[in-house]
């Protein structure tokens, strides 16, 4: 039904019916060179998510609402890269630039759904981690399965429904001159470069969503943590202080990682009018970076997860 939407509004003013997506400006000739490491990431992060869900499933002691939002982390991470990978490595491998119209305004969209709900998921962790170490007590009443479910309903309502204006404002613009984008995925802002009508109102909307999943969400995460050090640093022993910022320790670093790139993201796109090379390559790693980064970071830093990983991978070699 999106897609038909997203066909039909305004088709009477749409003069071109595809876009072709030139992949990374000013290395055309060699961009091919790309495809295997892209390639070699978006294996590594199918995989690792994949044996990361093996590992929360089989495992009873990880049936917990931190290794559920984990899972749930996993498959989200899944789909963002799904999303965009195989149609770059059709331009990289096979030329295949061309994409239909209503094709890449639901690219635009799940794209945007999908890191709208990898920000929600981060701060769910952040508020998993906040009543873990500052209302211990209360946490097997706060942080139930049911909590898990209702905080993942809500984000992938918010995240499906607030992102709809973004490519129906997009659909609604008037394409009469050029169609191909600089770029290897459906950017909202690369898209409606290419309009002939004025674009403020995108702008202005990419803006709030900006705020309203970003920025809220980072604020509420800066909050849960400011509390959770403030609590660590009321302990009496070092050691209890150290036990509990290392639960903290993987969750930190993928939140540093993913807000820090969406932000350098956000000032180099502001900051030039055309998409250089820079900020096109951080926009593609940033959605299959932190996919093949995720379940390896938590790997290396949780102890539990850790040991089962281990067990699964011993199993799986001796059924081999």
């Amino acid at each position: 039904m999106m897609l038909q939407v997203l066909r039909d509004s305004n088709s009477s003013k749409l003069q071109v019916s595809d876009f072709i997506l030139m992949g990374f400006p000013g290395i055309h000739e060699w961009q091919h060179w790309l495809s295997l490491p892209l390639a070699l990431l978006y294996l590594l992060a199918l995989s690792a998510n994949i044996l990361i869900l093996i590992t929360i499933n089989q495992e009873a002691t990880l049936h917990q609402p931190m290794y559920h939002f984990l899972g749930i982390l996993a498959v989200v991470d899944m789909g963002l890269a799904t999303t965009i990978m195989p149609k770059i490595l059709a331009i990289l491998w096979f030329n295949a630039k061309t994409i239909r119209l209503p094709e890449c305004f639901a690219q635009m969209y799940v794209i945007h759904c999908f890191v709208g709900m990898e920000s929600g998921i981060f701060f769910c962790m952040a508020i998993d981690r906040y009543v873990a170490i500052c209302r211990p007590l209360r946490y097997p009443s706060i942080i139930t399965d049911s909590f898990v479910v209702k905080a993942s309903v809500i984000m992938g309502l918010r995240n499906s429904l607030l992102t709809i204006p973004v490519p129906v404002l997009a659909a609604q613009k008037h394409y009469c001159s050029s169609n191909q984008i600089e770029h290897c995925l459906c950017s909202n802002l690369g898209v409606t470069s290419l309009s002939c009508d004025d674009r403020m109102i995108n702008s202005i909307y990419q803006l709030f969503l900006a705020w309203t999943f970003l920025g809220s969400d980072l604020g509420m995460i800066i909050l849960s943590y400011a509390l959770i050090l403030h609590s660590v640093l009321r302990l009496n022993s070092a050691e209890a202080a150290s036990k509990a910022l290392s639960t903290c320790t993987s969750h930190l670093t993928l939140i540093l990682f993913f807000y820090t790139v969406v932000v350098v993201i956000s000032i180099t796109h502001s900051t030039t009018n055309t998409a250089p090379i820079f900020p096109v390559l951080l926009n593609v790693l940033h959605n299959v970076i932190p996919p093949a980064l995720n379940p390896m970071v938590y790997a290396l830093k949780n102890k539990e997860l850790r040991q089962g990983l281990f067990k699964v991978l011993k199993l799986d070699i001796k059924s081999n």
